[in-house]
């Protein structure tokens, strides 16, 4: 089956972007419009390595096809300096919903770093403020279309600088007015999550949930860190915990696998793994597996029980959406409208949301894969 232009396919005669979805792992800087950062970029006097929002789309693209997460990340320069006003912040995030409820989105996270946007005066209180005016836009113009969506904030501190606590402090200043939980990103290797424990910490005494960026450019120890010292309820991206599963015996569609402590424990506790397809490819995530979306240890992982979310990671860089991003393992694994269903629902029991909003999101969904 087919994906079409605009990333959709038909499932059991379902449309794929109509069923409703649930994005854990989605960047706010990752997912600006091309054409929104040529505007800004125009207003501000910044050169950019393109003149239309077609080309400044194919330059993030082969820019982030680079096979790192090093290189990856050096997309995010120009997006950083265009997102230095209050106004720039409120646009993008209300784009950024707009373009979350299009995707069939019904609860959204978006994560991003409020230090990096400080570069003309803003404070940190005033970017979130200015992000949360822009979600809260958002939400009301996708209600106004008919499309009912909730969205919430992740505050993310850069592992490699040393403002966490000072970030972790804001996520509980922000806490009820926005603010889902907490995050920690950037280069990942040589910056454990050790080093932020002081944060970690505060946010265990203040009951913030945690999720880290883990097992992504970095192997089982990075996941053992984020775990043990950032007392992580989520996994980002989490796929090389892959890496503490041994395959004893293939046989046809049978796969024996020895579980590691560290894999059994992650899945044991159902710690959700926010694992992003296109994104893993690009930065090389899985090249211990392989280099097309067949090699990623997806499928193995669900199989096995784990609970695997699905995520765009970087709309833009990853020229993706989330509809697009499960279609592609549709193709991969031949996955039905089951598997789909059980995706959004480990990502609905994952969300930083109440016990009892959390039911409702899973009853949402229910009803959303059941209509004929």
């Amino acid at each position: 089956m087919a994906i079409d232009a605009t990333g959709d396919i038909r499932i059991q005669g379902r449309s794929l972007r109509a069923l409703p979805k649930v994005s854990l792992h989605d960047h706010l800087d990752g997912g600006v419009r091309p054409a929104t950062v040529l505007e800004l970029a125009g207003e501000d006097g910044i050169d950019v390595p393109a003149t239309d929002a077609r080309g400044l789309a194919d330059w993030f693209a082969t820019q982030a096809d680079s096979g790192s997460l090093e290189g990856y990340l050096a997309t995010f320069d120009l997006v950083g300096q265009v997102l230095q006003s209050r106004e720039a912040l409120t646009r993008v995030a209300r784009e950024a919903v707009e373009d979350l409820a299009a995707d069939g989105v019904v609860y959204g996270e978006l994560r991003w770093a409020p230090e990096q946007h400080l570069m003309r005066g803003l404070t940190l209180d005033e970017a979130v403020e200015a992000v949360q005016d822009g979600i809260d836009e958002g939400e009301d113009a996708a209600q106004d279309a008919g499309n009912d969506i909730r969205v919430g904030q992740i505050l993310t501190a850069m592992r490699h600088a040393d403002r966490s606590l000072e970030i972790a402090r804001l996520a509980v200043q922000w806490r009820g007015r926005g603010v889902a939980g907490f995050d920690i990103a950037g280069p990942e290797a040589g910056f454990p999550a050790a080093r932020h424990r002081r944060a970690f910490d505060h946010l265990a005494e203040e009951f913030i949930p945690v999720t880290v960026h883990a097992g992504e450019a970095a192997g089982v120890d990075s996941i053992r860190s984020a775990l043990l010292d950032g007392r992580a309820l989520r996994l980002g991206h989490g796929v090389r915990i892959a890496e503490d599963l041994d395959v004893i015996s293939r046989e046809g569609d049978e796969v024996r696998v020895h579980l590691g402590d560290l894999a059994r424990w992650v899945r044991d506790r159902e710690i959700a793994l926010e694992l992003s397809p296109s994104s893993n490819l690009q930065t090389g995530a899985i090249a211990a597996w392989g280099t097309t979306l067949e090699d990623h240890p997806f499928d193995l992982l669900y199989q096995l029980g784990f609970s695997v979310t699905v995520n765009v990671d970087n709309r833009t860089m990853s020229r993706t959406s989330l509809t697009r991003e499960l279609a592609l393992l549709v193709e991969a694994f031949d996955y039905g409208l089951d598997d789909i269903e059980a995706f959004q629902v480990n990502a609905a029991a994952g969300a930083f949301l109440p016990l009892e909003e959390r039911e409702e999101l899973i009853d949402l969904i229910a009803d959303g894969f059941a209509r004929r």
